[in-house]
């Protein structure tokens, strides 16, 4: 039976709701409706749509009820039932201004420091929810989209038509609370070539045929973190290009269940994980990585951002805020995921009975020195914004790419210290949930792995939880990511150093140099 898809200028046209209609590629039917959706809408719009996802041998096509996947569709549902929440309603939504109808807040620009300041109640409240574990969620893809709403003629360099199909596409995710991810790293195959010299030519992702309604994809592109639980996938590239890579410098919009797309999913923590109390982190919120192949992929002109541009392909991300509000997100949700280690850590040791002893104290200071660091320069963004040309208040930039910086330098660290903290308990536990539903074994488990006032079975759950987030699968990639999620270290280091204020501070010593010379003070 036909349903209806929705089109960029919010028109209905009947298609079938498999395979991705000519419109606007993506099928509306009951799942969606205009505004904020619920979480029982987000599931319904990727339940079974026909989305080509590898899994260990395996061809999935519903995410939604698969093993691998189906613990962080829940998470990312729950997501969309908060916001959807009228009790949440200020906090979560903003009213759209084009349809009238509430809208979900991480895709707000900001036209006031008050504004930005709600926007980040907002996030913090989404990274709450997934414990600042789920770096990919809704709301990361859609402050870059806002980004370049913030600033389309960066994008109108390359041709009008392209801005103008930036700020429809992000209206239409907006007032249809679509969630986008993105592959915008090339595969790893050799770094010495640009994208042009890679044999074949079509490894890395880029157009190979043009049409009188739109454009071919062919190639892959990786890291589509979360991208398997999502609606559509914004395709780009982030590192640098020169010329003759122009067939690659593109920015595109593709739903995930778009004919030729194939989705190539690193393993699951959660479908090996053995139960929900053994990985309560895997378990709920692995939004797994994925390489993109992209395989010979029709995508019409309206979901064309940059085409063919090198130096709008790189200004899209630096020229204009795209790459500030993306990482504002970033930021939010890590200083919840600091909260969460650091609080973490604060258990664990008033279990043990060792968090008033003079080290451990010094520790638990180390941890929170760090945190309340990270969390201020999360606020100085604020306190420091600034305005763009079109009236759109951003958070600082200086602030942003330190905190950057920052956090890819003391993650490491402080997840050692918990380490510490923690001890031999972290490993000395059960071999999994069933020892505890065993009566026989749990009394002689349980007598043994126990805390002054807290049961064993407290114990083993505490501990299994820090497992999981500093020792198990799943927290070994998250170590990774927090290392690389902006980039190699020393490119962050260039952005910062691309955006401090050097001239107030050299002026600084040219002051200090004018107050005296070989006669003395002047």
């Amino acid at each position: 039976m036909a349903t209806k898809a929705i089109e960029l200028d919010n028109t209905e046209v009947d298609c079938g709701k498999q395979p991705i209609c000519g419109c606007i590629g993506f099928c509306r039917g009951e799942a969606f409706g205009t505004g904020v959706r619920t979480g029982e809408q987000y599931v319904a719009g990727i339940r079974d749509d026909g989305r080509h996802v590898v899994h260990n041998g395996e061809i999935i096509s519903d995410v939604t009820t698969h093993s691998a996947f189906e613990g962080a569709v829940k998470s990312v549902a729950s997501l969309y039932d908060n916001a959807a929440d009228p009790e949440n309603r200020e906090l979560m939504t903003y009213m759209s201004p084009t349809t009238g109808d509430p809208v979900n807040r991480h895709w707000a620009m900001p036209r006031s420091k008050e504004e930005l300041v709600a926007r980040r109640k907002a996030l913090t409240k989404t990274s709450e929810l997934t414990l600042g574990l789920m770096g990919r969620s809704p709301d990361h893809v859609a402050g870059f989209f806002a980004g370049y709403a913030m600033a389309p003629e960066v994008l109108a360099r390359g041709g009008q038509q392209y801005a103008d199909n930036a700020i429809k596409f992000y209206e239409f995710c907006r007032d249809n609370d679509i969630y986008v991810a993105y592959t915008i790293v090339p595969p790893q195959i050799d770094r010495t070539k640009p994208a042009h010299q890679q044999e074949p030519p079509d490894l890395y992702a880029g157009i190979v045929d043009e049409r009188d309604d739109g454009v071919i994809i062919r190639g892959a592109q990786m890291l589509g973190t979360g991208a398997a639980l999502s609606d559509f996938v914004q395709l780009s590239t982030i590192h640098p290009m020169r010329q003759g890579d122009e067939n690659y410098a593109i920015s595109v919009a593709v739903p995930c269940n778009a004919p030729g797309v194939k989705i190539f999913s690193r393993r699951s923590y959660a479908s090996a994980a053995s139960s929900v109390f053994d990985y309560p982190l895997a378990t709920r919120f692995d939004e797994t990585d994925s390489l993109f192949v992209y395989d010979d992929v029709f995508v019409p002109w309206e979901r064309v951002f940059v085409y063919k541009n090198v130096d709008v392909a790189r200004a899209q991300w630096f020229e204009a805020p795209a790459h500030i509000m993306g990482n504002s997100q970033a930021q939010i949700r890590y200083m919840t995921k600091l909260r969460f280690l650091v609080g973490l850590a604060k258990k664990i040791t008033d279990m043990n009975g060792t968090g008033s002893l003079p080290p451990v104290i010094g520790e638990l200071g180390k941890l929170a020195t760090y945190a309340t660091m990270y969390e201020g320069l999360v606020y100085a963004q604020e306190a420091e914004c600034w305005t763009n040309d079109n009236g759109y208040v951003l958070p600082s930039m200086p602030h942003i790419y330190a905190n950057m910086n920052l956090q890819s330098e003391i993650n490491p660290k402080l997840l050692d210290i918990v380490r510490e903290l923690s001890g031999g308990g972290l490993i000395q536990l059960p071999s999994s949930v069933e020892d505890l539903r065993n009566p026989e074994i749990r009394d002689q488990v349980t007598k043994y792995v126990k805390s002054p006032g807290v049961p064993g079975e407290d114990r083993i759950k505490l501990l299994k939880l820090a497992w999981d987030m500093v020792g198990s699968e799943f927290a070994g990639r998250h170590e990774q990511y927090e290392k690389f999620y902006a980039g190699a270290p020393f490119i962050v280091k260039t952005h910062a150093h691309r955006t401090y204020n050097w001239d107030k501070a050299t002026s600084l010593v040219d002051y200090a140099l004018s107050g005296y010379d070989i006669n003395g003070r002047k």
